[in-house]
């Protein structure tokens, strides 16, 4: 019998990680051997099951999707990990492709294109949606390059995402974790996720710091 692909699901949403699931090992080379809701778990899972795929969800709590490739990139480069997403803003995008993801795809996308896209990274290649190869084409015709695109991201708020600048702006005008949550529709739980990333994006310890770090940049105004 043909090895199985070993597959991890990481998805904060039970029903998500069971449809894909049942999709995918209706393919008899292909076994679900975990599943994880937020990046800390699936990077201990990467590491305890030893997988072939990871299939990602970008906003997950506690640890994003984007900072978990990050890590599971960095210690475990041998494992491909497949972005399968609701979201195709240009800041996940790109900040995906910099964190090292062999695939970006939605969650629009039939069976059949995630089955394709999990053969398509073991080789070694690149698995995009169209309209995110579309993005992607659309930089290098403007004579970008990918280096070029995610460089500008970067260097513009110091790698904040544009969901983490809008944190930061609402903290600064005094509002508590469960107050920006409400206005964003999110967890105060997600919320102090997002104030560790930028806590570490910044080198600042505390939300203070962080506020006035934003102000001296010039991101936080007296308007904001």
């Amino acid at each position: 019998m043909k090895e199985q692909i070993k597959i991890v699901l990481a998805d904060d949403h039970a029903v998500v990680r069971a449809g894909t699931r049942k999709l995918l090992e209706r393919n008899v080379d292909i076994k679900i051997v975990g599943e994880a809701v937020n990046g800390f778990e699936v990077i201990q899972l990467v590491k305890d099951l030893s997988p072939d795929i990871v299939i990602m969800d970008l906003r997950m709590p506690d640890m994003s999707g984007v900072e978990a490739t990050k890590q599971i990139k960095e210690m475990y480069p041998e494992v491909a990990v497949i972005a399968l997403t609701a979201h195709d803003d240009d800041e996940y995008v790109f900040a995906l492709m910099q964190a090292g993801a062999n695939g970006y795809l939605l969650k629009t996308s039939e069976a059949d294109e995630i089955v394709k896209a999990i053969r398509t990274v073991l080789k070694g290649e690149l698995a995009l949606s169209p309209s995110i190869a579309g993005k992607i084409v659309t930089q290098f015709a403007s004579g970008k390059t990918l280096p070029d695109v995610l460089a500008n991201m970067k260097n513009i708020y110091d790698g904040l995402t544009k969901r983490e600048l809008n944190i930061l702006r609402l903290v600064g005008t005094g509002l508590t974790n469960k107050q920006v949550g409400h206005k964003l529709y999110i967890s105060d739980r997600t919320v102090q996720a997002h104030l560790s990333n930028i806590f570490s994006k910044l080198d600042v310890n505390t939300r203070t710091e962080a506020v006035i770090y934003a102000v001296r940049k010039g991101w936080i105004t007296g308007k904001s």
